[in-house]
Formats: structure tokens, C-alpha cells, sequence
């Protein structure tokens, strides 16, 4: 028998790095979506002196791919390495593009391909380690029996290094958001803790903001309910917070939380799996006649903004991020990108300056940004060539807000602020500013006046901040009685915004100066 698995445990090895030396993949030949853009950072682990360096390699996958009239993108959150985000991409990308979706398809079908996709994926990937779990099987028949691994002789040391390598490649798994455009309609898949926004530009030129997933975390009642039928203490579940180093309760892989799960104390009294890999799913939801910008991330991203800048705002500020770049960008993989160095610089920033929420900041994971647009203007404050008769375009800003968080569907967040039309800005300066004025850098706490409405079926509230050297950063002149318009449908202004622009233009001109740091 011992001879059969080493045997079995040679042909393993050699397999593997067969499939290891195989660079080319088949998704290469298939139409990347140019109505999408990805950013992405590594993760940093920071010292006292601001210097950091990587934690490890980055776990993150994507996909944007278009077949026909079949658009498909995805984000996926590997932890304990990157085989299971990168398989998944894969064979993910072959379950759903491959002729399985047509336009003759309606929701229910559409809902029903997706879950038969992850179903095939997760199984596939089990079989994919079968080898790994033959070398497993054939290292552990190489050491004694009852002996802890730790208190074995020197001898066997080579072995072991051997046995972990093999259990952190079957330990690893992903967590997984995709959105799926057939018949001008968005479906969105998630499981685990990643995120989908869709971001509409409404009639009245503001940003609507909706979380269209669900986080699968310990802290969700849903999920502690369906663990609760399992057999498992829900309240002890919530407490822990964590299983398997993770704190999400669905993800794609993971061996040990999938079939040996008994062996894990919190999960131990479970009647079947009950970390699963089954996505739920939204939609279809119509596109007809949207202006605006889908976003996908890892938690990694919004995470790494809530230790800096606390919970409660993530959302609404990472979408006022992705419309800020999209005025500044010209490309969307520059409008993704953009964003992602914000997020990290704002975090490091936080680290560094040694304040109240310092301590939160200390590391970050992998961060990865899709954004897919939907006839949203790009790059009109970075094109030096603008109609001077059109006008202000709608600018999102982030401005404090705290919030309890809502049920998927009933909270929107709207925040709009009229930025200056092209015309009215020369060399990145509004043309009646003076250039020996007293310029101080516009800062999260000095966010200009904006409205900011959240709404759900339980609350209705908005915000604005304002400030400058006389505690106003827009001046507000005396409103005429009677507004007239012009032939164009035009009033006289009424609120001067110069401030509002200096400040705004010197912040932005030190981001660029400063770069990613």
C-alpha cells in the first residue's frame, strides 16, 4: 500500500508541475470589455517608521470578458493563496461564455445557470486537488503514527515542509462577486464578502448609491439563521467572528472547511456543510436608459476605508471616489486604478499621522476595483478641448455620514455637488482667482457643502458641512425675488463658488504632485 501511494504521489508531483509550467490561458482569445476598467494594490504591512512591504504575493482575481451580447466580470478574494481565485477564473468564465446563455433566456434561467456554474466550479476545483490530497495521503503514510508533528526527530523535517506546502495549497478558497449583462439586464452573484454598487445618475444631477450583494459574514442574521438550522450555536458562531481565519460563512474552496469541518470546534455539531459555496443572487434588473457606473470590489478595498475613516461611509465615498476620477480620467482602467492608490494612500496617511484611528490602520489586504460604465461622462475635466457653451457637469463629493446599515434594496445614497463647466477653469484654476491668495488644502474634514440623503424604510436624514477662513466656503448673495431665465433656460447666479474651486484645485494639484506613495 505504502509503495502504491508513493508511487501515486510521484505521478502527482509531476503533474503538478506540468500544470504549473503552463502559462497560456484559454480565456486569453476571448473579447476583453472595454466598457471596463480594474485597479488593484497588494497588500502592506506597515512599521513604525511608515516604511511597509507585502504580507504576501496578491491573492486577488479578476474577469471582464464579452462574448456576443453576453458581458461577464467578476472579482474574487483569494485567501492562503491565489490557485483557488485563479481557477475560478477560469473555469467560471468557461461555465457562463461558452454558448450556456442566450438571448432567448429569461431571469429565471439566467438564475439558474449561475447557480449550476458555481455548483461545477467548486467541484471541478475539489477534483483539480485530488493530486494534492494523494501526496498528502502519501506524506503522512511516511511519519509515525501518534507522534505530533511538532515533537518529531530532525529527520523528519523535510517531510513536513513537504506536508504543509501540500495543506496550505488544499487550505485555500475565495470569496466571489460577479455581474453577469444579458437582454440589457444586470444579475449580480455574490458570496462571501466582496461588493457590488450600481451608481445611477438621476433626472435631478445627483448620485444614487445601492449595495445590489449581500456580505456573508458572521455578523448577518440570514446567514446565522441558516447555521442555526444546521445544528450550530448561532450566538457562539457571532461571538467567534472568525472561522477558519475568515470572516466570511460562504466561499469557493477551502477543503478542510468543507469536508473536514467536524474537526473544527465551532462547526463540529453541524448535520451538513456549513460553509458553502452556493451564490446568491439579484436581478435581472434593467439598464434601460441608466447613466451611471457599476462597481465591484473585494473587501479588501472597502475595508481598508473603514479602518481609516470608520464604518458607515465606505460605500457612499468609494462611489464619490469612482465619479471624481471618471472627470479627471481618460481611460476607466486609470478611473479604477486612481481610486484603489487613493484608498491605500489615505490608509497609509491615517497610519502615519498617529492618530485616533492609527491603530485600526496597521495593515491591509489585497485590493482589487472593477468599475463597468453605462454611458457615464469620462474624462471631461482632462480634455483641454470643451464646448464653452456646455455646462456644469455633476461632480459627487464624500461628506460625513453615519448610518445604520440597511437591507439590500431599501437604502440609497444620493450626493451631488455642480462642479464648473470647462470653459471656466485655465490651467487647472478658475480664471477670476488671484494667484497670491492664501491656499490651504481642502481636507476630509473641510468636504465642501453637499447634499447627502440617505434613504430607507426606516430613516430620512441629510447633511452639509461647510468652511472656510470666514466659515464659508460658498458665498451666498442676496436671492432676487423674481429669477429670470435667459433664452437657454438660465438664471442669473446666485451663490459664488470661487473658494470652492481654489481649494478644490489645490487638493487635487498636490495629489497628482504626490503621487502613490
Amino acid at each position: 500500500v505504502i509503495a502504491m501511494l508513493r508511487t501515486s504521489g510521484e505521478m502527482a508531483s509531476q503533474r503538478r508541475r506540468i500544470v504549473q509550467n503552463e502559462q497560456p490561458s484559454w480565456t486569453d482569445d476571448l473579447t476583453v470589455c472595454q466598457l471596463s476598467g480594474i485597479g488593484y494594490g497588494t497588500n502592506r504591512v506597515y512599521q513604525v517608521d511608515g516604511t511597509s512591504s507585502e504580507g504576501h504575493t496578491l491573492e486577488d482575481g479578476w474577469l471582464r470578458f464579452r462574448e456576443d451580447e453576453c458581458y461577464l466580470y467578476g472579482v474574487f478574494n483569494g485567501y492562503d493563496g491565489s490557485r483557488v481565485s485563479k481557477f475560478v477564473t477560469q473555469r467560471l468564465t468557461a461555465e457562463l461564455l461558452l454558448g450556456q446563455l442566450t438571448l432567448s433566456h429569461g431571469d429565471a434561467d439566467v438564475r439558474k445557470v449561475l447557480l449550476q456554474a458555481f455548483d461545477v466550479v467548486e467541484r471541478s476545483f475539489f477534483e483539480s486537488i485530488d493530486d494534492s490530497l494523494a501526496l498528502k495521503a502519501n506524506l503522512m503514510s511516511q511519519l509515525p503514527e501518534g507522534v505530533p508533528h511538532s515533537q518529531l526527530p530532525q529527520q523528519y523535517q523535510k517531510l513536513l515542509e513537504k506536508l504543509n506546502k501540500v495543506e496550505q495549497e488544499i487550505a485555500g478558497g475565495t470569496t466571489a462577486i460577479v455581474a453577469l449583462i444579458l437582454n440589457n439586464k444586470l444579475y449580480i452573484a455574490n458570496l462571501g464578502t466582496s461588493r457590488a454598487l450600481l451608481c445611477k445618475s438621476t433626472v435631478d444631477g445627483q448620485l444614487q448609491v445601492t449595495q445590489v450583494s449581500v456580505d456573508h459574514t458572521m455578523d448577518n442574521e440570514d446567514e446565522l439563521f441558516r447555521l442555526s438550522q444546521l445544528g450550530l450555536d448561532a450566538a457562539k458562531i457571532k461571538q467567534f467572528g472568525l472561522i477558519g481565519g475568515q470572516d466570511s460563512s460562504r466561499r469557493i474552496g477551502d477543503y478542510r472547511m468543507k469536508y473536514c469541518y467536524n474537526d473544527v470546534e465551532v462547526l463540529s455539531a453541524a448535520k451538513t456543510k456549513p460553509i458553502v459555496a452556493e451564490p446568491e443572487i439579484h436581478g435581472g434588473q434593467s439598464l434601460e436608459g441608466l447613466t451611471g457606473f457599476l462597481v465591484l470590489m473585494t473587501d479588501g478595498l472597502y475595508k481598508a476605508l473603514e479602518a481609516a475613516h470608520g464604518p458607515g461611509q465606505a460605500n457612499q465615498e468609494i462611489a464619490a471616489m469612482v465619479a471624481t476620477e471618471f472627470a479627471l480620467q481618460s481611460t476607466l482602467d486609470a478611473v479604477a486604478q486612481a481610486v484603489v492608490d487613493r484608498v491605500r494612500r489615505i490608509h497609509r496617511d491615517t497610519f502615519v499621522s498617529g492618530g485616533e484611528r492609527s491603530k485600526f490602520c496597521d495593515k491591509h489586504e489585497d485590493m482589487t476595483l472593477l468599475v463597468r460604465n453605462f454611458s457615464y461622462p469620462l474624462g471631461e475635466m482632462s480634455q483641454a478641448t470643451m464646448s464653452p457653451t456646455q455646462g456644469g457637469r455633476i461632480y459627487p463629493v464624500s461628506v460625513p455620514y453615519t448610518s445604520t446599515q440597511g437591507t439590500l434594496g431599501k437604502t440609497s445614497v444620493t450626493l451631488s455637488l455642480v462642479m464648473p463647466s470647462q470653459n471656466q477653469m485655465m490651467n487647472g484654476n478658475h480664471s477670476n482667482s488671484t494667484g497670491d491668495e492664501t491656499t490651504p488644502t481642502l481636507t476630509n474634514s473641510q468636504s465642501p457643502t453637499a447634499t447627502l440623503q440617505s434613504t430607507n424604510t426606516h430613516t430620512h436624514s441629510s447633511s452639509s458641512s461647510s468652511g472656510d477662513g470666514q466659515g464659508h466656503l460658498f458665498h451666498r448673495h442676496r436671492l432676487p425675488q423674481n429669477l429670470h431665465s435667459d433664452p437657454d433656460g438660465r438664471v442669473e447666479p446666485y451663490v459664488d463658488f470661487l473658494e470652492f474651486y481654489r481649494l478644490w484645485t489645490v487638493d487635487h494639484s498636490e495629489q497628482t504632485v504626490a503621487g502613490v506613495q
